[in-house]
């Protein structure tokens, strides 16, 4: 009975020791164990690092005169800190001696993994290097350039995803073959939206506005550019309302770009009453034009025309053109210009020239009033017979 019960114990631990040499796939339990340890001494090596390493590269970048590198490492410690994860699995599988169907899985991972971490760094620096090439804003237009970048984001989640399913033994030379196809269908489909996408692209290589530009396409919309996107352009009219305008309307349409105003022209035709004398007119003329000579709001140095004439004799007033512009073209300030010249121009017609502005008025001129016992026409006085009748009837 004692023999048999020393048996059953010894093929107990006989089989657990088998057990736990075979553990997983032909892989002692043991050394599962320290893999995972492995790993595990690996994250913290992770946290470390990130708590010592990477916050004293990031301190010291902080005292430099530039934003641009902290944006750079900023971008690149999400990444750096996958390193730690990376290598703990390479060790860990190292030590677990995995089998041929394991380590060849685990070597897919692995290069995965790396060509992930590769790629993901360079997605997340283009950001910030994006500022680095302000330089190429002198050749392109900063819009251009943004677009350029996000192209080049873009290319780069391409280009990872194929070198990670090539690590994976697809193909992606007949996977792009049939995409092909498939485009070419949806490109039928998507004839706006490739019609968009070339019209962003005229309007930003003509250079025609750039966001923070105020525009006005008669009939669409008028406001400030916020963005130009790939298919539309998102416009915030003065109302605060967003407005997103498809790029193809606005590369055909005719767009005022009013923030690109050298002046701003204040055009004027003001009407005088027809008692005005030559001598009047002329005073308002005189002081009118010295006045805007004198003013600094006012651009008078010959290269935008300055005029003030009297124009024309209109049916209830006599007429006088003013044409001028003023150095600002903040439209505040230019109302702020108007306002003061107003008065003025009141001051001028009323006060120093003694006459007033006109108003639509018509004049009914009679040569003579009838006279008595002349051509006065006859009373109408009705028959007597009807009178009668229409008082019964009454």
């Amino acid at each position: 009975m004692a023999d048999r019960e020393i048996k059953s114990i010894n093929d107990l631990w006989a089989e657990t020791l088998d057990v736990w040499e075979h553990g997983f796939m032909g892989v002692d339990i043991s050394k599962i164990i320290i893999a995972l340890a492995i790993f595990g001494g690996f994250l913290l090596i992770r946290g470390l690092f990130s708590k010592y390493v990477l916050t004293k590269l990031h301190a010291w970048a902080s005292r430099t005169d530039t934003k641009v590198d902290d944006k750079i490492i900023d971008a690149l410690i999400p990444p750096i800190r996958f390193i730690p994860v990376i290598m703990g699995v390479f060790f860990a599988a190292q030590y677990a001696g995995l089998d041929d169907i394991l380590n060849g899985f685990f070597q897919k991972l692995m290069r995965t993994m790396i060509a992930f971490t590769i790629f993901w760094a360079i997605h997340r620096a283009l950001e910030p290097m994006s500022h680095l090439m302000r330089g190429l804003e002198k050749l392109l237009t900063g819009t251009m350039v943004r677009w350029l970048f996000k192209v080049l984001k873009v290319l780069v989640v391409f280009i990872g995803g194929a070198v990670i399913l090539e690590i994976w033994g697809i193909e992606v030379g007949p996977l792009l073959a049939g995409l092909g196809l498939f485009g070419a269908a949806v490109a039928l489909g998507a004839q706006d939206l490739f019609k968009n996408l070339i019209g962003g692209l005229t309007i930003i290589a003509e250079k025609r506005f750039y966001p923070g530009d105020w525009i006005k396409v008669d009939g669409v919309v008028e406001g400030t550019v916020e963005d130009i996107g790939f298919r539309s352009t998102k416009v915030r009219r003065f109302d605060k309302a967003p407005v997103h305008v498809p790029n193809a309307q606005l590369s055909d349409a005719a767009v005022t770009n009013f923030t690109r105003m050298t002046h701003r022209r204040i055009y004027w035709m003001i009407g005088v009453e027809y008692r005005t004398t030559v001598d009047q007119l002329k005073i308002i003329r005189d002081e009118i034009l010295d006045y805007i000579n004198n003013n600094d709001a006012f651009d008078t140095d010959g290269s935008v025309p300055c005029f003030v004439r009297v124009d024309s004799f209109g049916a209830s007033s006599i007429d006088i053109m003013i044409y001028c512009f003023t150095k600002t073209t903040v439209w505040g300030e230019w109302l702020e210009i108007k306002e003061e010249f107003a008065f003025k121009l009141k001051e001028i017609v009323t006060e120093k020239a003694k006459t007033a502005f006109a108003f639509p008025s018509q004049s009914i001129y009679v040569e003579q009033w009838p006279q008595n016992g002349g051509d006065a026409p006859e009373m109408f006085r009705p028959p007597e017979g009807k009178k009668s009748a229409s008082k019964k009837a009454a």
